[in-house]
C-alpha cells in the first residue's frame, strides 16, 4: 500500500533540487562565484540522492 506524500520526495522535491542548482552551478561559472557555484553543485547533488535516502527511510 503507497504511503501519502512519497510523490513529492520521489518527483517533486529532486526536479525542484535540481533545476535551481542547474541555474546557480550557470550562474556561478557565469559570474566566476564560488560560493554559488558550490551552492549549485551541492543542491544538484542531494537533488539526485535526496529520492533514494528519503524513500528508502519511509518505505
Amino acid at each position: 500500500m503507497p504511503m501519502t506524500g512519497t510523490t513529492i520526495f520521489s518527483h517533486i522535491l529532486p526536479v525542484i533540487f535540481g533545476f535551481v542548482g542547474l541555474l546557480l552551478i550557470m550562474s556561478g561559472v557565469m559570474d566566476d562565484n564560488k560560493p554559488k557555484l558550490g551552492l549549485g553543485i551541492v543542491l544538484f547533488v542531494t537533488g539526485c540522492i535526496f529520492p533514494y535516502v528519503v524513500l528508502s527511510s519511509i518505505l
